[in-house]
C-alpha cells in the first residue's frame, strides 16, 4: 500500500517536526517509527507562539527529511491526501479550517490539540466538519498512552479518576485551555463523556479542577506550572490502578491511530470526544477566573 500524503498547515509548534521525524527521519529510532505517511508539504507562518528564528530552523530540518516549504494553504493542500493542522495558537484553528474547507477537497483532517479556544468555536468546526463530510480527528497524544489505556481497561468505569499533569503559561490565551488539554484528554479517556460540572481552584503552583458527573462519579485534575510530568490513578470497587505516562511513546502512539484515520476515516477518538474536551477546557478557564462552578454547555 502507498503512503497517505500529508500537507501540514502550520509551523508554531515542535509537533510539527515529532510527527514528521517519527513518519520519515532516516535516524529515527526503529520502534518509534511510523510506516505508512509521509509528508509531502507544510505551509508556516508567524504566530505569537513562535519567531523568525525559530521557523528558520524548523522549515531547514522539514526540508531536509523531504517535505516542501509552500507559501499558502491551498498549495500545502495540493497533491496530498491528507492534512495535518499543526497550529499551536488555539485562536486560529477555525479560521484556517474554514480555510480548508474552502478549498472543497474532501481530505481527512487532523487538528492538533486543543480543539480550538472555545468551546463555541470548536462547535463551530464540529458542526462543520459534519456538514460538509470532512472525517476529522482531534486529539492530544497524552489519550494515547499505553499505561492510562492499560489503566483505563483494568477499571473501565472508575467512580474516581485523579489526573495530574502541566499547566503552560502562552504568550496569549488561556493556559489552562492551551496546555490544560492533555490531563483533561486523559480524564475524558478514562471517565467518558457526559461531565456535567466544573469547579476549579487556582492555586499558587497552578490549578486543581474537580469535575462532577452523573452517579456521583468525579474527577479531579491537578495542573502545576513547570512540573512536565503526567500521569494519575482511577478508582473503582475496592480497587486503584495507578499510571504514569511514559513520554518516550506517546506520539507514536498517537500516530498508528492517525495512519488508521487517514485510510479509513474512523479512529479510535471521535469528535465528540473532543468538543466535550474543549467544553471541559473552556467552562475550566472560566472558573479559574470567577472562581465559581460552571456546568458544561453540552449539559444544558
Amino acid at each position: 500500500m502507498k503512503n497517505t500524503r500529508i500537507g501540514i498547515v502550520g509551523l508554531d509548534t515542535s509537533h510539527s517536526i515529532e510527527f514528521t521525524r517519527r513518519m520519515q527521519a532516516p535516524d529515527c529510532p526503529a520502534d518509534l517509527k511510523v510506516d505508512g505517511m509521509e509528508v509531502v508539504t507544510c505551509y508556516p507562518f508567524l504566530t505569537p507562539f513562535t519567531n523568525d528564528e525559530i521557523l528558520a530552523q524548523r522549515k531547514a530540518q522539514l526540508e531536509e527529511w523531504g517535505v516542501k516549504i509552500v507559501d499558502s494553504v491551498k498549495e500545502a493542500a495540493a497533491g496530498c491526501d491528507a492534512i495535518m493542522i499543526e497550529i499551536n495558537d488555539p485562536s486560529l484553528h477555525l479560521e484556517y479550517f474554514k480555510k480548508i474547507l474552502s478549498l472543497n477537497l474532501k481530505k481527512p483532517v487532523f487538528l492538533d490539540k486543543p480543539l480550538a479556544d472555545s468551546y463555541e468555536n470548536g462547535k463551530q468546526i464540529c458542526d462543520l466538519a459534519e456538514e460538509h463530510d470532512i472525517p476529522l480527528l482531534s486529539a492530544s497524544a497524552l489519550r494515547y498512552s499505553q499505561n492510562l489505556v492499560d489503566a483505563s481497561s483494568a477499571i473501565p468505569q472508575p467512580k474516581q479518576a485523579y489526573i495530574y499533569g502541566p499547566l503552560g503559561v502562552p504568550p496569549v490565551g488561556s493556559g489552562i485551555i492551551w496546555y490544560g488539554v492533555h490531563c483533561f484528554e486523559m480524564l475524558e479517556r478514562a471517565m467518558g463523556r457526559g461531565a456535567v460540572s466544573i469547579d476549579v481552584l487556582k492555586a499558587e503552583a497552578g490549578a486543581v479542577a474537580v469535575v462532577s458527573y452523573p452517579d456521583k462519579r468525579q474527577g479531579v485534575v491537578v495542573l502545576t506550572e513547570s512540573d512536565y510530568s503526567y500521569g494519575g490513578n482511577l478508582k473503582g470497587d475496592n480497587k486503584i490502578e495507578s499510571f504514569v505516562v511514559n513520554s518516550y511513546w506517546f506520539y507514536t502512539e498517537l500516530l498508528h491511530d492517525m495512519r488508521e484515520f487517514f485510510q479509513t476515516g474512523e479512529a479510535l477518538s471521535k469528535p465528540e470526544d473532543a468538543l466535550e474536551i474543549m467544553d471541559l477546557l473552556d467552562c475550566a478557564s472560566k472558573s479559574y477566573e470567577t472562581g465559581r462552578s460552571v456546568k458544561l454547555n453540552g449539559a444544558n
